[in-house]
Parts: C-alpha cells; structure tokens; sequence
C-alpha cells in the first residue's frame, strides 16, 4: 500500500481522516449493549430463582458466549456484513427478551430466550466490540471497556422498574424487547468498519508504538499470534479460566443479592457492575494490566466474605449487604475489559478480536458454575458464597505468573 507506514516492530499502518461520525457509532454500539443487558443481568436478577430459571439462564448464557466467535469470524473475513449481523441480532434480542415475559414452563421460553436470545446477543456483543475497537486502534481497551460496560448497568431502569412494580415484570421486558429491537436495529443501519489497517492521522503511529509511559505498564505482544498459535501458548487457557471463575461469580451474585429482596442493594451491584469496567481501564493505563486485575478479583473475593457474613447475620443482609454489594459490583465486571486487553497485550492485535472470542467462550462453562453456585446458595447461602470467594481468590494469586507469549523465559515478569 502506498500511503502504509511501518513501526518499529514492523506493523503496518494506514493513516486516513477520521469519519465525522465515528462518535456517534461509538455511542449507537453503547446503546446496544444497554439493550442487550436485561437479557443477561435483568433475567438472573429477576427470574433466575428456582432450578427452572437457572437453567434456562445458563444455556442462554452458553449461547451468548459461542455466539460471539463465528460471528466475528465472518465479519472479519468479509462474509457478513456488521449491518446483517446487527439485523439478526436485533430480531433475535428482541425475541428473547419477549420470551422472557412468557411463564417459565412455555416452551417458547426456552427457545425464544435460552437460545434466540443467547445467540443474538453473542451477535450483538461480539460485532460491536469489533467496531468500536477497529474505529479506536489507538485506545481500543478504554474504549471498549466503555461499551462493555452498558452491557452491565443497562439493565438498571429494568430493575428499578420491576422493583417498584413487582407485577408488571412482564411489561417491563416487554417494553424492554421493543427498545432493543429500535436500539439495536438503528445501530445496524449506522455502524460500519474502517478499510483494513485504518489509523487516525492525526496521531503518529511510530511516536504511538514507542511510547515509553504507555509501554511501560501496558507492553506490547512479542509478536501477532493467531487463534490456532494462541491455543497452544498456555496463557490462553489461564485467561479462560479466570473468565470462567470470575465470571460465575459475578453472576451468581446477581441472583443472590435479588434473593434478599434489597433491590436498592441490587441496583447498585447492577450499576457498579458495569461502571467499574470503564474506571478499571483507566486504572490499568496507569498501574498495569495485571496488578489492576488481580485487585479487581481480590475486590471480587471479598465481596463474597462480606455478603455471605451479612447472610449468616439475618437473610435480609443488613449493613453488610449493601458494602457486598458494592464489592461484589466493583469486582463483578470490570475482569471482562482487562482480560480483553491481556489478550490483545499478549496476543497482538491483529487477530485480539477472534484470540478474545476463544477466551470469551469460556463463559459458557461460568454460566454452569453460577446455576450450580445458585442451586447451592437455595439450602446453604453462606456456603455457596464461601465457595464463590475462592473461586474469585485463586486466580488473582495466579495472575502474577501470567507472562507475555514468545518472550524468553529468563525475562523477569
């Protein structure tokens, strides 16, 4: 290409004017998360309370994670447009939240949520991400640590609303599937990605790539790994499970806390849920990856302590409810940003997209483990969230030991 330039690692870029719209598809790909949440947090805090509703949530959870990879797959091959796939993601999402009004026993409860829905929100989830961190390539993880982070607090009003109108929750996801259809359906008509190798000109990317500050705490891969090279390393599958842990733990406590019936506590777990992944990210420019997300599980881990000690006080919480809460919020989500950033970190970032599918997928397996987690806390609360708290524990004293692939290994971390 002729306009193409190289950095010092030899990566090619190709510096162009940015689009008068860029913002305004950044924030369209926000109110699609927004729209997507009540699928996920709005049905475990609202239906999700016997061995039906689990079940239903974990395969929808299931299907939201393995929706994401062939999606983004073909998006990025040119075999699916990001128009197309918004469109299905809009019918789907809006199928699955209007069979999330339907009695749990319907069969079209199952369908319609568990795997429409599933699938349509993996659509969602996956195609914006890829957008927003395509039209960003010099901020891609703040970014995008910012439309994750609608996914979480999205589903608020639906909660506040359900919690002041116990009866209308049918309504209330209802009106939900239509503001998605709308949301989701305007973003597929707007939301475009940029021609290969796109980089604002008005930054450098030589003076980007050797920034000393910026390097320092967030190193760049030792080289471009592909999906295939990235299975082989063994840090992929120690980011997989840490998503795995951490993930059934975030959810779990969502159930948990609306089984006390606090839903001003639930609102705010909910709420700091999604907003600590934006604060997260910047944190991590400033203090690194790693030790940012090692205090977030850590925040994660003691959030379980605090709830389940407000538990074994009296079932409705109290105090100690409310402080859970906001430890189990602030550690609850803000682990999905920071390990999409570790993979582009440790993977490169030609291929972070579909690497961080694959690691993303692992959330199918956290779905099972917070339904389990769930049907525990149904007998014995204190002891599921004991258990939750070492689920959340042991992978932030592994993350130390996480090391950037290909480096050699007498290289200090």
């Amino acid at each position: 290409m002729e306009n193409a330039v190289r950095d010092w690692r030899g990566r090619s870029y190709l510096p162009g004017p940015v689009p008068a719209d860029r913002t305004r598809m950044f924030w369209l790909a926000w109110g699609a998360m927004a729209a997507i949440s009540p699928l996920q947090y709005g049905y475990a805090a609202l239906l999700a309370k016997e061995a039906t509703g689990l079940t239903l949530l974990a395969v929808w959870i299931a299907c939201q994670a393995a929706g994401a990879l062939p999606a983004l797959h073909l998006v990025r091959r040119g075999r699916l447009g990001v128009r197309a796939s918004l469109a299905a993601g809009a019918a789907l999402s809006f199928a699955g939240l209007a069979a999330a009004a339907l009695p749990l026993s319907a069969p079209g409860a199952f369908i319609g949520y568990a795997l429409l829905g599933g699938l349509g929100a993996g659509l969602v989830y996956g195609v914006c991400g890829e957008v927003v961190s395509s039209w960003y390539p010099e901020r891609p993880a703040a970014r995008v640590g910012l439309i994750t982070g609608a996914f979480g607090y999205g589903a608020v009003p639906l909660l506040v609303w359900a919690g002041l109108a116990p009866a209308a929750t049918s309504t209330a996801f209802l009106v939900a599937a239509v503001v998605a259809l709308a949301v989701i359906g305007t973003a597929a008509r707007h939301l475009r990605l940029p021609p290969a190798l796109w980089w604002p000109e008005d930054v450098d990317p030589r003076s980007h790539a050797l920034d000393a500050a910026r390097l320092r705490t967030t190193p760049e891969a030792a080289r471009q790994f592909g999906p295939a090279q990235a299975l082989r390393t063994r840090t992929l599958p120690a980011l997989a499970l840490i998503l795995t842990c951490a993930g059934a733990v975030s959810v779990f406590d969502v159930i948990v806390v609306a089984g006390t019936g606090s839903w001003g506590a639930l609102a705010v777990l909910v709420a700091l849920n999604g907003a600590s992944r934006s604060v997260a990210m910047r944190c991590s420019e400033l203090f690194g990856r790693r030790r940012v997300l090692a205090a977030v599980l850590t925040t994660l881990a003691i959030g379980q302590v605090l709830l389940a000690t407000a538990l074994a006080a009296t079932p409705a919480g109290g105090p100690l409810l409310w402080l859970g809460a906001v430890a189990a919020g602030l550690g609850g989500g803000a682990f999905y940003p920071l390990l999409a950033s570790l993979v582009r970190e440790f993977f490169g970032v030609e291929r972070a997209g579909e690497i961080h599918a694959v690691v993303y997928s692992a959330k199918a397996l956290a779905g099972a483990g917070a339904a389990a987690l769930a049907l525990l806390a149904l007998d014995t609360p204190v002891t599921a969230l004991a258990v939750a708290a070492a689920l959340a524990a042991l992978p932030a004293l592994a993350i130390p030991r996480l090391r950037i692939p290909g480096l050699p290994a007498t290289i200090p971390l």
